[in-house]
Protein backbone atom coordinates (compact mmCIF):
# COMPACT_ATOMS: atom_id res chain seq x y z
CA UNK A 1 0.00 0.00 0.00
CA UNK A 2 1.42 3.36 -0.99
CA UNK A 3 1.10 5.85 1.86
CA UNK A 4 4.25 8.00 1.89
CA UNK A 5 4.27 11.35 0.10
CA UNK A 6 7.29 10.39 -2.01
CA UNK A 7 5.58 7.14 -3.12
CA UNK A 8 2.42 9.01 -4.10
CA UNK A 9 4.38 11.71 -5.93
CA UNK A 10 6.32 9.09 -7.89
CA UNK A 11 3.06 7.36 -8.85
CA UNK A 12 1.44 10.63 -9.95
CA UNK A 13 4.56 11.59 -11.92
CA UNK A 14 4.92 8.26 -13.73
CA UNK A 15 1.20 7.88 -14.54
CA UNK A 16 0.10 9.01 -18.01
CA UNK A 17 -3.29 7.31 -18.52
CA UNK A 18 -6.08 7.10 -15.94
CA UNK A 19 -9.40 5.25 -16.08
CA UNK A 20 -11.97 6.83 -13.74
CA UNK A 21 -14.39 4.05 -12.78
CA UNK A 22 -17.76 5.43 -11.72
CA UNK A 23 -17.30 8.72 -13.58
CA UNK A 24 -20.50 10.74 -13.74
CA UNK A 25 -21.64 13.87 -15.60
CA UNK A 26 -23.78 14.87 -12.59
CA UNK A 27 -22.29 18.10 -11.19
CA UNK A 28 -22.79 17.06 -7.55
CA UNK A 29 -20.68 13.90 -8.03
CA UNK A 30 -16.96 14.18 -7.31
CA UNK A 31 -16.09 11.54 -9.91
CA UNK A 32 -16.78 13.83 -12.87
CA UNK A 33 -15.06 16.83 -11.33
CA UNK A 34 -11.97 14.74 -10.59
CA UNK A 35 -11.94 13.24 -14.10
CA UNK A 36 -12.01 16.79 -15.47
CA UNK A 37 -9.32 17.92 -12.98
CA UNK A 38 -7.00 15.07 -13.98
CA UNK A 39 -7.54 15.85 -17.67
CA UNK A 40 -6.64 19.52 -17.07
CA UNK A 41 -3.46 18.38 -15.31
CA UNK A 42 -2.31 16.60 -18.46
CA UNK A 43 -3.36 13.01 -17.86
CA UNK A 44 -5.17 11.11 -20.60
CA UNK A 45 -8.45 10.30 -18.84
CA UNK A 46 -10.92 7.56 -19.74
CA UNK A 47 -14.28 7.77 -17.91
CA UNK A 48 -15.77 4.33 -17.19
CA UNK A 49 -19.47 3.95 -16.49
CA UNK A 50 -21.90 1.73 -18.44
CA UNK A 51 -24.72 4.25 -17.87
CA UNK A 52 -23.21 7.00 -20.05
CA UNK A 53 -21.88 7.45 -23.58
CA UNK A 54 -20.04 10.63 -22.59
CA UNK A 55 -18.87 12.33 -19.40
CA UNK A 56 -17.92 16.02 -19.55
CA UNK A 57 -17.15 15.86 -23.27
CA UNK A 58 -15.05 12.69 -22.96
CA UNK A 59 -16.08 9.35 -24.47
CA UNK A 60 -17.23 7.08 -21.65
CA UNK A 61 -16.49 3.35 -21.70
CA UNK A 62 -18.73 0.63 -20.23
CA UNK A 63 -15.80 -1.20 -18.58
CA UNK A 64 -12.01 -1.21 -18.38
CA UNK A 65 -11.52 -3.84 -21.07
CA UNK A 66 -13.31 -1.60 -23.61
CA UNK A 67 -10.65 1.11 -23.37
CA UNK A 68 -8.45 0.92 -26.49
CA UNK A 69 -5.26 2.05 -24.73
CA UNK A 70 -3.00 0.76 -21.97
CA UNK A 71 -4.10 2.13 -18.59
CA UNK A 72 -1.54 3.08 -15.96
CA UNK A 73 -3.88 3.88 -13.07
CA UNK A 74 -7.47 2.91 -12.31
CA UNK A 75 -9.14 5.53 -10.09
CA UNK A 76 -12.13 3.91 -8.37
CA UNK A 77 -15.32 5.74 -7.36
CA UNK A 78 -17.44 2.77 -6.27
CA UNK A 79 -18.94 1.52 -3.05
CA UNK A 80 -16.38 -0.56 -1.14
CA UNK A 81 -18.38 -3.75 -1.70
CA UNK A 82 -18.24 -3.23 -5.49
CA UNK A 83 -14.47 -2.77 -5.71
CA UNK A 84 -13.47 -6.44 -6.04
CA UNK A 85 -14.60 -6.92 -9.66
CA UNK A 86 -13.04 -3.58 -10.63
CA UNK A 87 -9.70 -4.70 -9.15
CA UNK A 88 -9.99 -8.04 -10.98
CA UNK A 89 -10.57 -6.20 -14.25
CA UNK A 90 -7.70 -3.79 -13.55
CA UNK A 91 -5.44 -6.81 -13.07
CA UNK A 92 -6.71 -8.46 -16.26
CA UNK A 93 -5.99 -5.39 -18.44
CA UNK A 94 -2.50 -5.00 -17.01
CA UNK A 95 -3.01 -1.72 -15.14
CA UNK A 96 -0.01 -0.66 -13.06
CA UNK A 97 -1.93 0.75 -10.11
CA UNK A 98 -5.33 1.24 -8.50
CA UNK A 99 -6.46 4.23 -6.47
CA UNK A 100 -9.51 3.89 -4.24
CA UNK A 101 -10.95 7.31 -3.49
CA UNK A 102 -11.71 8.75 -0.06
CA UNK A 103 -14.13 6.51 1.79
CA UNK A 104 -13.44 3.53 -0.46
CA UNK A 105 -11.82 0.85 1.69
CA UNK A 106 -11.68 -2.80 0.68
CA UNK A 107 -8.74 -4.63 2.25
CA UNK A 108 -9.36 -7.89 0.37
CA UNK A 109 -9.43 -6.14 -3.00
CA UNK A 110 -6.29 -4.17 -2.09
CA UNK A 111 -4.49 -7.38 -1.13
CA UNK A 112 -5.53 -9.03 -4.41
CA UNK A 113 -4.19 -6.05 -6.38
CA UNK A 114 -0.89 -6.02 -4.48
CA UNK A 115 -0.45 -9.79 -4.89
CA UNK A 116 -0.92 -9.29 -8.65
CA UNK A 117 1.85 -6.66 -8.63
CA UNK A 118 -0.22 -3.48 -8.74
CA UNK A 119 0.53 -0.44 -6.61
CA UNK A 120 -2.42 0.39 -4.36
CA UNK A 121 -3.66 3.63 -2.81
CA UNK A 122 -6.76 3.43 -0.65
CA UNK A 123 -9.06 5.91 1.09
CA UNK A 124 -7.36 9.00 -0.39
CA UNK A 125 -8.45 11.65 -2.87
CA UNK A 126 -6.26 11.83 -5.95
CA UNK A 127 -6.90 15.57 -6.47
CA UNK A 128 -6.08 16.44 -2.85
CA UNK A 129 -2.85 14.44 -3.09
CA UNK A 130 -2.01 15.97 -6.47
CA UNK A 131 -2.50 19.51 -5.16
CA UNK A 132 -0.40 18.76 -2.07
CA UNK A 133 2.47 16.99 -3.83
CA UNK A 134 2.79 18.15 -7.43
CA UNK A 135 3.92 21.74 -7.04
Amino acid sequence: MLTKDEELKKLLTETKTIAVVGASPKPWRDSGAIAEFLSRKGYKVFPVNPQYQEVLGMKCYPDLKSIPEKIDLVDIFRNPGEVGPVIDEAISIGAKSVWMQLGVVNENAATNAEEAGLSVVMDRCISIEYNALMR
